[in-house]
């Protein structure tokens, strides 16, 4: 997805630069545009995420996971991912987005309004890990492969500056995935919903280089419900009848998910943008 976002980029940018500049004297911002843009993106840490289990999968995922003696059966929670070796968590990592736009705005004296469209992909991702006395670590991640926004935009125009504020829908494809170092149980995807919908709102200036091309600094907040993404824990075939997740009376299984259902992201951009 971002190969491609990065090839439409550069291409967009080629034809911005090599298109005839219009003599003004005063900057006009009425009018389409297309643009490119790129950055940072940084995903928002929820740190009271833990997971919850469905212990006698009623469909509500309010249970407790006891040990044979009585006591919880995980003993601590990080909302972050897992690194391996003694199971410390390593925060979630920043990535990169990039992505094309489409707008059209209107200027009625210094104010300008407007609405613009856009797509991008993304590598953003966000993880809860939790750790069971066995011990163990069972860690559900997701990965946000690309996102798509309608938002209205309000400016002030200062000088060849335009300074904004935006605000709209969104949506998002989301991968999920699940990683433990439990080999006592079976682990099986029981929901997988790769959807999510939700808003962004954010800021920023765009600046006039010539005629037909802007430079644009922006930023946005995104925050996207996903969808269920389920684990069902039970016996592999030789789970002793004291494992934690098929204790009697029910030896069907667990069903495991994480408590947060939104992905939240802070991105700080820069782009061009071609005006006709």
């Amino acid at each position: 997805m971002l190969k491609t976002v990065s090839a439409a980029s550069l291409a967009l940018l080629f034809t911005g630069v090599a298109a005839p500049a219009l003599a003004q004297s005063v900057p006009d911002w009425s009018g389409p545009y297309v643009g490119v843009f790129g950055g940072y993106t940084q995903p928002r840490d929820d740190r009271n995420e833990t997971l919850v289990f469905d212990r006698d999968l009623d469909g509500q995922y309010d249970d407790t996971v006891r040990t044979s003696g009585g006591n919880d059966a995980f003993t601590r929670y990080c909302a972050d991912q897992i690194s391996g070796g003694a199971k410390p968590c390593d925060s979630d990592g920043s990535g990169v987005e990039g992505g094309v736009k489409l707008g059209y705005d209107m200027q009625f004296g210094r104010w300008v309004v407007g609405a613009v469209g856009e797509v991008a992909g993304s590598d953003a991702e966000d993880s809860v890990t939790g750790f069971s006395s066995t011990p163990a670590y069972y860690s559900f991640t997701r990965n946000l492969d690309h996102t798509a926004a309608l938002r209205a935009r309000v400016g002030y125009a200062a000088g060849p500056a335009l300074i904004y504020a935006t605000g709209g829908v969104a949506y998002g494809k989301v991968e999920n995935s699940f990683v433990t170092d439990n080999s006592a149980n079976s682990f099986t995807v029981t929901a997988d919903e790769d959807d999510a919908d939700g808003y962004q709102f954010g800021g920023g200036v765009e600046w006039r280089l010539a005629p037909n091309l802007t430079f644009t600094s922006e930023y946005i907040y995104s925050d996207l419900e996903t969808g269920e993404y389920n684990i069902r824990v039970a016996n592999n075939g030789t789970t002793p009848a004291t494992n934690p997740f098929i204790l009697a009376p029910n030896t069907t299984g667990t069903d495991m998910t994480r408590s947060g259902d939104s992905f939240k992201t802070h991105a700080f951009r820069l782009g061009m943008n071609v005006r006709f």
